[in-house]
């Protein structure tokens, strides 16, 4: 009898276990780290946050220390002996024609770099989804007038809009992440006002009304809850095109000043100097290359957990 009681325990315990549901963030989660383009990629971006986190660790060298006796210097390891450095010091990356840590800059660039993404990706997060959960709920002649302040804003040209707003109101560095977030936020509006329009329709929304909740309420508790999963996928597309945004207004020289850096401005430099000096290019151009391909793959990988057709 002791047996069979525990016979039937471990069953009913089996049958419990069988059939008890995943939510959809753990399933998405499952789904996201089986993937493994996906999951090498966020090991890749955690080290090179990481690295530049801890960047004057990494480096015997200030991100702007002037030494002329290194002045546009091979790495060390370079093969061709003419261009090495011969007063000392090792230098991963070579240095620039100034004599600084290419290394060590590389680092720093990415800190503002990935700052840049991120912030910007932000504040276009904040106001696209405020403003496209808003149209899409309310409708009618207020959705339009929103919507068609939208299309006057795409129909000018995205880099000339950053341009005015950076020459108006000075170079600044806040302001850099202001000025890509605030033309940034438009596909994101688009995006979840679609999304806005195909769930004010379903019954968990009128069951809210009939409730009594405020149209505030609504937006908050359930429009935008229910639209995260698209935005979470989009999100992880604009922060790559942030940061070519940013590496293209450095390249123009209207990003960031000197002695700061980031990969714009050393692509920029690099540029100048690719003939005699290319680990100058190399270095900054690969790091870049590197992060934009490793959002993009998260961003792929993301769009096939959440979308539950394939689950």
């Amino acid at each position: 009898m002791i047996a069979t009681g525990s016979t039937a325990n471990t069953q009913a315990m089996i049958e419990a276990q069988t059939v008890r549901g995943r939510s959809l963030w753990v399933d998405a989660r499952r789904r996201l780290f089986q993937n493994k383009a996906a999951l090498a990629s966020i090991v890749i971006l955690t080290v090179i946050a990481l690295m530049a986190i801890f960047a004057p660790a990494l480096s015997q060298y200030p991100f702007d220390a002037i030494d002329y006796s290194v002045v546009s210097c091979a790495p060390n390891w370079w093969p061709d002996p003419d261009v090495l450095c011969h007063a000392g010091g090792t230098h991963w990356f070579g240095t620039d024609p100034v004599g600084r840590d290419l290394f060590v800059r590389t680092l720093y660039g990415a800190r503002v770099s990935l700052a840049v993404g991120l912030v910007a990706t932000f504040v276009s997060l904040v106001i696209g989804v405020i403003y496209g959960a808003t149209a899409g709920f309310i409708g009618g002649t207020t959705d339009n007038l929103m919507m068609r302040v939208v299309d006057v804003l795409y129909s000018l040209p995205f880099i000339f809009f950053v341009i005015i707003l950076m020459v108006i109101f000075n170079r600044n560095f806040i302001l850099l992440f202001v000025a890509i977030g605030a033309v940034e936020w438009l596909t994101m509006a688009r995006i979840v006002r679609g999304q806005t329009l195909s769930i004010k329709q379903k019954e968990f929304i009128e069951a809210a009304h009939a409730a009594g909740v405020s149209r505030f309420g609504i937006i908050t508790r359930h429009i935008i809850p229910n639209v995260i999963g698209p935005v979470i996928i989009y999100v992880t597309l604009t922060i790559p095109s942030v940061i070519l945004a940013e590496s293209f207004l450095s390249f123009l020289g209207l990003g960031i000043r000197e002695p700061l850096t980031s990969w714009g401005v050393l692509i920029s430099e690099g540029a100048n100097q690719m003939v005699t000096a290319p680990w100058m290019l190399i270095f900054p151009a690969l790091f870049m290359a590197v992060t934009l391909f490793c959002f993009n793959f998260i961003g792929d990988g993301l769009r096939d957990a959440l979308d539950p057709k394939d689950r």
